[in-house]
């Protein structure tokens, strides 16, 4: 296990419980509000669903993986990490774009679940967005690990958890005041480039089993300078995709992907700046 996928892991982690955390704290601040406090134990076991749902859809992930053999096993890694790089990005954009509406909609909806009693709504809410954020970060380990180390850190792990716990509580309980947009752009800008470590590794997959083909191979290999299976260079790899003999088309791929999306982020943030000034 490796530094870069103990960050690796940390980053997901954390964004990812913090979002969930975030949404859960909106809803029970809500129910505290109305004095609805009969509807947290009901609330609780929705979550506590939603995290063994989610655990169970990781073990069935693994054992899938683990099953699967020679180019199988390929193009099964290489569907797995584009798949993940997808979802990063949509996760990016939905949180860039929700950043300061995702409150008074979660509000909204609690409260209408509430007056209308509809129990099973309510429930629904803290469920589906602890499997949701749950199932994204069992599938963003598992690209992770399949380009690292082939295990992903428990520490990188506990430590995000609990980073994101503590943000969470420093909200609600607390009343601190935490720069959320700025924390979620700067988790964002290296999650962007874990992302673009994942395309490409989902590239190079399936270039080796002959689905994608292979555009002049390597470019270059400076693996005698800073080897991908040691040292920095394995830091690297397991963090942000590094490969020290990549194909042409990896290459393309790579630095398109990290050109091409802070020109949409910030395009999209200023539509949103712009329908908020308009409204």
């Amino acid at each position: 296990m490796n530094e870069g996928s103990i960050l690796a892991t940390f980053l997901v982690v954390f964004r990812e419980s913090l979002e969930a955390g975030l949404i859960l704290g909106i809803i029970l601040t809500v129910l505290f509000r109305l004095g609805q406090k009969r509807y947290i134990p009901h609330i609780l076991m929705s979550s506590l669903a939603g995290v063994l749902t989610s655990i169970a859809a990781g073990l069935l992930i693994l054992n899938i993986l683990s099953s699967a053999q020679g180019a199988v096993e390929k193009i099964i890694e290489g569907v797995i990490s584009l798949a993940a790089c997808g979802v990063l990005t949509y996760m990016i954009f939905w949180m860039d774009r929700q950043a300061k509406r995702i409150r008074p909609e979660i509000e909204m909806k609690v409260e209408a679940a509430v007056t209308q009693g509809e129990l099973l709504t309510l429930m629904a809410l803290p469920f589906l967005a602890i499997f949701r954020e749950g199932a994204e970060t069992v599938l963003f380990l598992s690209a992770i690990a399949n380009q690292g180390s082939g295990a992903v850190s428990f520490w990188g792990g506990a430590s995000g958890f609990t980073a994101a716990a503590v943000v969470t509580v420093a909200l609600f309980s607390l009343g601190k005041k935490i720069p959320l947009r700025a924390l979620f752009s700067s988790t964002g800008f290296f999650l962007l480039l874990v992302s673009a470590g994942l395309l490409a590794y989902g590239i190079h997959e399936l270039e080796e089993v002959g689905i994608i083909p292979q555009v002049v191979y390597p470019v270059w290999n400076i693996n005698h300078i800073l080897n991908e299976k040691e040292g920095l260079g394995s830091f690297l790899k397991a963090l942000f995709g590094y490969n020290g003999n990549p194909s042409l088309t990896e290459v393309l791929f790579y630095f398109g992907y990290l050109a091409a999306m802070p020109f949409f982020l910030r395009k999209r943030s200023n539509a949103v700046e712009l329908k908020v000034q308009a409204a």
